[in-house]
C-alpha cells in the first residue's frame, strides 16, 4: 500500500521491535540507493517533510538524511510491502546516497565485466556526474586543455548545441544506411554530446525523465 498519515497505522512495527527496514530507491531509474531504519517518529517526519528521515540504532535518535552533506533525499512516496513490515521509499537523491560519496551504498567495488553490465542500465547518470565533475574543473581552473569536455565547454553553448545536430546527423545516416556498428557508435556520442548540453545549460537528466513520465501518465 502507499503509506500516508491517515494508514500508517496499520504499519506493523511491533515485529522489528519499533523498528522497520526503509529501502531508498532511485524515483527514475530504479536503482537501490540504501538502506536504513525507521521508527513510527521518522516515518511521521519523512510524511509531513517529504525528505528521508531514519532512525539511527548506534545513536538512538533521528537522523535527516543530508543534514550534514547536503545529499537529501526527496521522498516521492512511500511504499509499505504485503506484510506492512517493510517500507520502500522512492527517492530524487540530492547528491550521492552513500555515505562513502558514492551514488548507491550497493555499488560494487570491482570493475568486472559482471559489474559494468549490472550497472549498465543506469550509466548516463554516472555519465551526468563525470560531465559535472567535468563543468566545475572548467570554471575553478585556468588550464581547460586537459579533457576534450572541459576544450568544448571553453567554446559555449552554441558549438555544443552543433555538435549535438552534427551528431544526431550522422546517428541518422547510419541508421538509414543499416550500418549497425556506426549506428552504436554515433549514438553514443549523440548521447554524450546531448547530455552535455543539458548540464551545460542546469538542466538535470532527471528533468528530462520526468517530462517522459509525466508525458506517459497523460496518456
Amino acid at each position: 500500500m502507499i503509506v500516508t498519515h491517515q494508514n500508517a497505522e496499520q504499519l506493523d512495527f511491533n515485529k522489528g521491535s519499533g523498528l522497520m527496514v526503509a529501502i531508498a530507491q532511485h524515483a527514475l531509474s530504479g536503482e537501490v540507493l540504501m538502506v536504513a531504519w525507521m521508527n513510527r517518529e521518522a516515518l511521521a517526519r519523512t510524511l509531513d517533510e517529504r525528505v528521508a528521515v531514519f532512525y539511527s540504532r548506534s545513536r538512538q535518535s533521528l537522523w535527516r538524511k543530508g543534514d550534514t552533506s547536503g545529499h537529501t533525499l526527496t521522498v516521492q512516496s512511500i511504499l509499505a510491502d504485503c506484510d506492512r513490515d517493510a517500507l520502500l521509499l522512492r527517492v530524487m537523491p540530492q547528491g550521492p546516497a552513500c555515505h562513502t560519496g558514492a551514488r548507491s551504498c550497493f555499488l560494487a567495488e570491482t570493475d568486472s565485466p559482471e559489474t559494468q553490465q549490472a550497472l549498465a542500465g543506469d550509466f548516463l547518470h554516472r555519465l551526468e556526474g563525470i560531465i559535472d565533475e567535468r563543468i566545475a574543473t572548467a570554471i575553478t581552473k585556468d588550464n581547460t586543455e586537459e579533457s576534450y569536455t572541459a576544450r568544448l565547454l571553453t567554446r559555449g553553448s552554441r558549438r555544443i548545441a552543433q555538435k549535438v545536430g552534427e551528431e544526431a546527423i550522422e546517428t541518422a545516416l547510419a541508421g538509414a544506411a543499416g550500418d549497425l556498428d556506426e549506428l552504436r557508435n554515433e549514438s553514443a556520442d549523440l548521447l554524450f554530446h546531448w547530455l552535455l548540453l543539458l548540464r551545460q545549460q542546469g538542466v538535470s537528466l532527471d528533468e528530462v525523465l520526468t517530462t517522459l513520465a509525466e508525458r506517459h501518465r497523460a496518456r
